[in-house]
Formats: C-alpha cells, structure tokens, sequence
C-alpha cells in the first residue's frame, strides 16, 4: 500500500514514544533529584525521635515549646 515506507518513519517514532513511556512509568526512580519535595519540619523530626525512643517525654515537651515559640 505505501511501498513498505511505513509513513515516512512514522512506525520508528511510535517504538520511541512506546519506549519513552514505558521508561517514565517503570523505569525511572521516584525520588528524582530537582523535585520538590516538602522539607519535614522541626516539629516533624522531634515527634520522628520521640515515636522513635530516642528522646523522653520530658524533653520531648521542652523542645516542642521552644520549637512553638519561634
């Protein structure tokens, strides 16, 4: 029908969109540096170290109210 032409390479570029988007859906890691990623906050890593053990619940209350204060 079109002289085994394949629409002027159209057949290669659709393996490369295929190929491309397969690569971004599995391939690619999810922690990509340059995204945007919200920071934890103090408040977020204190309460991470009292779940944790790390810290008593006494200090756990003198810091969150210092951290409060600002």
């Amino acid at each position: 029908m079109y002289n085994g032409n394949y629409f002027w390479g159209m057949d290669l570029i659709w393996w490369i969109v295929w190929f491309c988007l397969f690569v971004w859906i599995f391939a690619l890691p999810y922690n990509i540096p340059g995204q945007r990623h919200k920071k934890n906050s103090a408040l977020d890593i204190l309460k991470g170290r009292f779940a944790s053990g790390q810290i008593t619940i006494e200090e756990y209350e003198e810091a969150k109210k210092v951290i409060e204060k600002k």
